[in-house]
Order: C-alpha cells, then sequence, then structure tokens
C-alpha cells in the first residue's frame, strides 16, 4: 500500500516550491527585470522573438549558475541537518545512523540555534560553508549592478521567508541564489527543486517585466515560456548534477551583455524597475 503523502509532507514540500516560483511571492522579484528593461531601451529586444532569443541565452548562463548554487545550498543545509541529528542521536543510538533531516526539524535540544550553527560540509560549520558559496557567487558577478541587486533579492527573499519556515537569522543578505538554496530547504524541499525554483525564477521574471515594457500579448509571452518549459526543466537537472561538487566547482558560464546591461541601467535617468 503507498503511504499516504499527506502523512509524509511530501505534498506540503511540493506545494512550497509552488509557493517559491509564485512571481507574487513579496519578495521583490517583481521589481527587478533582469536586463530586459536596458535591453529594451536599448534596441535589444523590440519583439517576441528578441525576446525569445534573451530569455534562452538568460537561462543557459545565468540561469544554470543560480540553479547550480541554489541547489549546492540546498543540499549542504540538508547535509548539515542530517550531520547535526546523528551527533545528537550518539553513536550507542539503536535507531542507527539518523536519516537526512530537513532544517526545519534541525532545531531542538541539540541544535538550539538551528542548522545555521550546525556542522556543515566535512566538519566545517554551516555558515562558512554558505559563506562559500556565497563568495562564489560574487565572483562569478563582475557587475556591480548584479551583485546589488541579487543581494537586495536575497535579503527580501529571507524576509518574507522567515514568516513562513524555520530560516535562521544569518545570513542576512546573501545573494538571490544562496537564499533560495537555505529557504527551498528549511521549506523541507530537495536540491532539484530548488534549482528548478531558480531556473524558472531566471526568465519568468524578465518574461513578466517584457510584457509590461513593451505591451507584449501576455497569451503570447505565457505560450513562449511553456516552448522554454522543456529547457528550463533541463537546466535545473544540470544545475542539480552540478551541485555535488564544491562552490568552486560550479558552474561559472558568463554572459558579459547581461552584465554590461546591468550597468546601463544603473545609471539610467528614468527607470521602471531597481534592476
Amino acid at each position: 500500500m503507498n503511504a499516504d503523502p499527506t502523512t509524509t509532507g511530501h505534498v506540503e514540500a511540493r506545494a512550497a516550491l509552488l509557493l517559491l516560483a509564485d512571481g507574487r511571492l513579496p519578495a521583490g522579484g517583481h521589481a527587478h527585470s533582469g536586463g530586459v528593461e536596458a535591453a529594451v531601451l536599448g534596441g535589444d529586444i523590440t519583439g517576441l522573438d528578441d525576446l525569445a532569443e534573451f530569455l534562452r541565452g538568460r537561462l543557459a548562463t545565468a540561469g544554470l549558475l543560480a540553479a547550480s548554487f541554489a541547489a549546492g545550498v540546498c543540499r549542504a543545509v540538508h547535509a548539515a541537518a542530517s550531520a547535526a541529528a546523528a551527533a545528537s542521536a550518539g553513536p550507542a543510538s539503536p535507531a542507527g545512523p539518523a536519516s537526512p533531516a530537513s532544517p526545519a526539524h534541525a532545531a531542538g535540544p541539540a541544535n538550539p540555534a538551528g542548522p545555521a550553527h550546525a556542522a556543515g560540509t566535512k566538519g566545517v560549520p554551516l555558515l562558512d560553508v554558505l559563506a562559500a558559496f556565497d563568495d562564489e557567487v560574487d565572483a562569478r558577478t563582475p557587475s556591480p549592478a548584479q551583485r546589488a541587486a541579487s543581494r537586495a533579492q536575497g535579503r527580501a527573499l529571507m524576509r518574507v521567508a522567515r514568516a513562513a519556515w524555520p530560516v535562521p537569522a544569518q545570513p542576512s543578505a546573501p545573494h538571490h541564489c544562496v537564499a533560495l538554496g537555505l529557504v527551498a530547504a528549511a521549506a523541507g524541499l530537495e536540491p532539484r527543486d530548488a534549482a528548478l525554483a531558480a531556473a524558472h525564477a531566471s526568465v519568468n521574471g524578465p518574461a513578466t517585466a517584457a510584457v509590461r515594457l513593451l505591451g507584449l500579448d501576455p497569451l503570447a509571452v505565457t505560450g513562449l515560456l511553456a516552448e522554454i518549459a522543456a529547457s528550463v526543466d533541463s537546466t535545473a537537472f544540470k544545475a542539480d548534477q552540478a551541485s555535488l561538487g564544491s562552490p568552486a566547482s560550479l558552474p561559472a558560464g558568463s554572459a558579459p551583455h547581461l552584465d554590461l546591461l546591468s550597468e546601463r541601467h544603473r545609471t539610467a535617468q528614468v527607470r521602471m524597475f531597481t534592476s
């Protein structure tokens, strides 16, 4: 007999994925165009065909990077929670080694501060592991404007998530993909889920911005996103596999045009979006 998913937390976790991927989540994503506004002003995007090319390029570069880091952080948090649970059980526990636990259950008498203070990868404190991920994102983000936007979104996501899940107070303003991985783990999601949410956000937000900036037919843009959906899923799969490595080994695909668009947008006199 199959287990009732309502008793395993599976349904709750999948619903959490939908919530994280919802553009209406009040985490500030609606205020960022992902480079679309500067591309529209510069004449790079004038219609649906241009938008499709832009989104596919963004998914293959910035999207893969964000998805890989979100999955890597989620995996690291789960590993820390599992290590903390095993340590609290002790070697003499009749139950044997602890099974992987979600960060939502990591806090308790043996770990009162939550997962942020649990042991991280190979005994490294989790906060240090998260800092390593954050530093690697910094190294892959040459544009100061993009770094600022990413941290602003990360700070907003962490603030919103703390109202819904047991998300630790630190780090306070990580890069958005780092925050997404941490929040996904706290919500009971798996690394592949975190990767999917990040890959989806990398195209969905910019597509929505294009509708507002160019007055495109929302139905046509939705159709475009449906066409890209298979690529989003494939990107999430690649990111999940890549996240098995160390933070330094994660994808570092560059997108110089996005960097230039971000810097151009920062100096624009009139802007609808923050970035």
